[in-house]
C-alpha cells in the first residue's frame, strides 16, 4: 500500500476542534508569588504543607529530566496516570465510536482490548504466529480505510519475547494510521528502544512504564514518547493535573538511581536464567517460551491444577490457559531468590 501519512486526517472532528482547558497552572507557570488563582488553601495541608498548591500539568522537571536519560527533546514525551491513560488517549484523540477499528495481536497486553470496548471501537486480531512474532502480512490485509492504530507489545505480554525490529520497521512503513509500540519490559531485553526512531516515523507512539525495572509500580507514572504534534493532541484532552505532585517528586528522585535500576535488572535477568534451568528439571514442566523481560511463559502438564496448588501455598503466579496460544501456561514473574526458591520447592511436589 502506497504510504501516505497526514496526522490531521486522523483525528476526530471534535478532537481537531477542541478548546482545552486551561488551568491555574497553565496561565501562570512560575514558581514564586503570592498565589490567589486557582482557589487552594493557603494554610497547607493535613498531610504535607507543600501539597495545597496543584501540580504542575505538564511536569517539566520530570520530563527534562526523563529527556536527558532518554535522548529526546522533553516536548516529544507525555506522562500519563500509568501507560493505561495515553493508550486511553489514543482512542479517545483517533478512534470515531463505533466507527474505526484497531489491530491487536493476541496473546497481547489485555487494556488495549479494554479501552477498545469502553470507547466503543472494533478490534480486529491478528494472531501473533506460533513462537508469537508478527505475520505481517496478515495484519496489513487486515487494514482497511477505518484502521487508526495497530497496537504492538514488545516485549510481549505475556510470551516475554520482543518482535522482530524488522517486522516492527514494516508495519511503521506500510500503515498510514499510528503504530504504537508498548516497551513496558524494554529495559530487560537486549534490543534497543525505538525511541531513537521518532524522528523518522511521525505515525510512531511508543509506551514505556516506571513500573517495571524502575520499581514504581504503586505510583502509577507511565511515558508516552511521540512526535510533539502527537503529544500536543495528548495535553490537550488528558485530565489538568493528572500526575500527582507526591508522584511526580518521587519518580523525579528516582531517575537518580541509575546505576541502582541497572543493579535490579542485572539480578532480575540473572535470576530469571536460575529459575528457567530449574523449572525445565521438574516433571510438571513440558516448555519453557525464550523471554526478554521480568517474567516467564511456561507451559505445564496442567495449568488450572498447578495454578490452584500454587494459591493453596499462597505463591500466586498468572494462569494463562485460557488465552489464545498459551493453552495449559503459566506467566511466572521473576522474583527475589527466596521467592523463587517457594515457587520451584512447592511445584516440585506436583
Amino acid at each position: 500500500m502506497e504510504k501516505l501519512f497526514k496526522l490531521e486526517s486522523l483525528l476526530r472532528e471534535n478532537i481537531k476542534n477542541i478548546v482545552p482547558y486551561s488551568s491555574a497552572r497553565d496561565e501562570y507557570k512560575g514558581s514564586e508569588g503570592v498565589f490567589l488563582d486557582a482557589n487552594e488553601n493557603p494554610h497547607g495541608s493535613t498531610t504535607n504543607p507543600a501539597f495545597n498548591r496543584y501540580p504542575d500539568p505538564l511536569q517539566w522537571k520530570l520530563k527534562e529530566r526523563i529527556a536527558s536519560i532518554k535522548k529526546v527533546d522533553p516536548t516529544m514525551i507525555m506522562l500519563g496516570n500509568g501507560s493505561d491513560e495515553p493508550i486511553d488517549l489514543l482512542f479517545r484523540a483517533f478512534c470515531r465510536p463505533g466507527i474505526d477499528n484497531v489491530i491487536i495481536m493476541p496473546p497481547t497486553y489485555g487494556m488495549y482490548q479494554v479501552a477498545a470496548d469502553i470507547n466503543d471501537v472494533q478490534t480486529r486480531k491478528v494472531n501473533l504466529t506460533n513462537d508469537f512474532q508478527i505475520d505481517t502480512a496478515q495484519v496489513l490485509a487486515a487494514v482497511d480505510e477505518n484502521t487508526k492504530l495497530i497496537f504492538l507489545c514488545s516485549p510481549n505480554n505475556p510470551s516475554g519475547n520482543a518482535l522482530k525490529v524488522a517486522d516492527v520497521i514494516d508495519l511503521i512503513e506500510n500503515f498510514n494510521g499510528l503504530v504504537v509500540v508498548d516497551e513496558a519490559y524494554i529495559d530487560f531485553a537486549p534490543n534497543v528502544s525505538f525511541v531513537p526512531h521518532l524522528a523518522k516515523y511521525p505515525n510512531l507512539v511508543i509506551l514505556q512504564t516506571f513500573s517495571k525495572a524502575w520499581g514504581m509500580a504503586g505510583l502509577r507514572v507511565g511515558m508516552a514518547f511521540a512526535s510533539e504534534q502527537i503529544v500536543s493532541i495528548f495535553n490537550n484532552i488528558k485530565y489538568p493535573y493528572n500526575i500527582n505532585a507526591c508522584s511526580q517528586a518521587i519518580v523525579l528522585e528516582g531517575l537518580k538511581g541509575i546505576l541502582q535500576k541497572e543493579k535490579m535488572v542485572e539480578d532480575i535477568l540473572n535470576e530469571r536464567e536460575r529459575l528457567r534451568e530449574e523449572l525445565i528439571k521438574l516433571a510438571c514442566v513440558k516448555f519453557i517460551f525464550p523471554s526478554d523481560a521480568n517474567f516467564l511463559l511456561i507451559k505445564v502438564v496442567d495449568a488450572n491444577a498447578i495454578y490452584k496448588f500454587l494459591i493453596d501455598k499462597k505463591i500466586i503466579t498468572r494462569n494463562r490457559t485460557n488465552v489464545v496460544l498459551c493453552e495449559n501456561c503459566l506467566r511466572i514473574t521473576v522474583g527475589t531468590i527466596e521467592e523463587n526458591n517457594a515457587l520451584l520447592n512447592e511445584m516440585a511436589k506436583f
